[in-house]
C-alpha cells in the first residue's frame, strides 16, 4: 500500500484496529519504506494505471450520504468509458440509467469517492480515491466530446471528472477469477 493512500485510510479508529489485531508494527514499516506524503496534490498515475483504467469496462463507486452512510453503485459501459484526461484525473460520460441520482446529490454534499476497478481474469484492483465534479454535459461541449463515446448508443446526461488523490494495487490473495462472455469466446476461437 503506498503512504498517500496509506495516510488517508489510516484513520485514528483503523490505527487503533491495526493495534489491537497485532498489525500496526507491519504497516509501520510499510509506511517507512514509502516517501513521505507532503499532504499537497494528489497522486499521480502511471502509464500502468493508465492502460489498466481504459482496459475495464466497469467499476464500483462510493460516495457517502450527508448522514453518513456509504453508497456503492456499479458503473459500466464499453471499454475505455472511464479514461485518465491527464495523469491525476479521470473521466466519464454519465448515462441516463434509473434516475435516482443518489451519487450525484451525495456529491454535491461531499466530493470525495473511491473507486474499485476490478480485473477478475487476471486477479487485480486498483482502489482509487477522489474529489469527483459534475459537470451537466450541455454546459462543455468540448468535455462532452472528449469523453461521449459515439460508437455507444446511451443518452448521456452529464460528465463526470475525478481529481485523483491516492491509489493503490490491491493484492490478488481472494480473488476468484471470472471471465466475461467476450473473454470466454475469444479463448475458444483462439
Amino acid at each position: 500500500m503506498n503512504s498517500k493512500y496509506l495516510s488517508i485510510a489510516t484513520t485514528p479508529s483503523v490505527a487503533a484496529a491495526q493495534e489491537h489485531y497485532g498489525s500496526a508494527a507491519q504497516w509501520a514499516r510499510i509506511a517507512a519504506r514509502e516517501p513521505a506524503d507532503d499532504g499537497a496534490q494528489g497522486q499521480r498515475l502511471g502509464p500502468s494505471e493508465m492502460a489498466f483504467i481504459r482496459a475495464r469496462d466497469g467499476f464500483y463507486l462510493a460516495s457517502v450520504s450527508e448522514s453518513g452512510w456509504p453508497y456503492v453503485q456499479f458503473r459500466g459501459g464499453p471499454r475505455g468509458f472511464l479514461t485518465a484526461t491527464d495523469d491525476s484525473t479521470l473521466g466519464f460520460a454519465d448515462f441516463r440509467g434509473n434516475r435516482q441520482y443518489i451519487t450525484t446529490g451525495n456529491v454535491r454534499a461531499n466530493d470525495r469517492v473511491s473507486l474499485f476497478l476490478m480485473d477478475y481474469a487476471h486477479r487485480q484492483r486498483l482502489k482509487i480515491f477522489g474529489h469527483m465534479r459534475i459537470i451537466d454535459s450541455a454546459d462543455d461541449p468540448v468535455l462532452a466530446q472528449k469523453l461521449t463515446l459515439p460508437e455507444y448508443p446511451a443518452h448521456v446526461e452529464r460528465l463526470v471528472l475525478i481529481s485523483v488523490e491516492a491509489f493503490d494495487w490491491n493484492c490478488p490473495q481472494h480473488i476468484t477469477p471470472r471471465f466475461t462472455q467476450a473473454e470466454i469466446e475469444r479463448w475458444r476461437m483462439g
